[in-house]
């Protein structure tokens, strides 16, 4: 299995101006809630919120074949996981500024925001995200027509 800390690393290297801390504690806790028949297909870092002021709230994302983890260690006790199956992935959508970008990634439950990420790594992330997530979503099965509103 593919070390997340070690891609992480990879990811700020290739990518030096995306803001991330604590990679190693929030790896951790991705690589502590894979399940054992999980591959780690990609990783990258950024801020999990909407505030270029608040640079705390680093961590680390996770691709892996069967959804996306998103660890962050907190400062001094505890952990945050949230986890996105393709089953409620809805929308990601990837906005670039003057010196970071950010991507949103919509669920159907919430609405999650990486910010500070080096812009020339959004291309790269989206790519990842977008194309799992359209080859994932193959296999659920479409909800049924509503047989009314094709009448209208």
């Amino acid at each position: 299995m593919k070390s997340v800390y070690r891609l992480a690393l990879k990811f700020k290297k290739e990518h030096p101006m995306t803001v991330g801390w604590r990679l190693k504690k929030n790896s951790e806790i991705v690589q502590r809630h894979l399940n054992p028949d999980e591959e780690v297909l990609y990783v990258f870092v950024a801020q999990k919120n909407d505030n270029p002021i608040n640079m705390i709230e680093t961590a680390v994302i996770a691709l892996t074949n069967k959804r996306i983890l998103i660890g962050r260690k907190r400062l001094l006790f505890g952990y945050f996981l949230n986890s996105i199956t393709p089953d409620l992935f809805n929308d990601l959508k990837v906005v670039g500024s003057l010196i970071w970008g950010k991507v949103y990634i919509d669920t159907v439950k919430e609405f999650v925001t990486l910010s500070n990420i080096s812009l020339d790594a959004l291309t790269e992330i989206e790519t990842r995200i977008t194309s799992f997530m359209m080859e994932a979503k193959k296999q659920y099965p479409h909800p049924p027509k509503d047989k009314d509103k094709e009448e209208k």
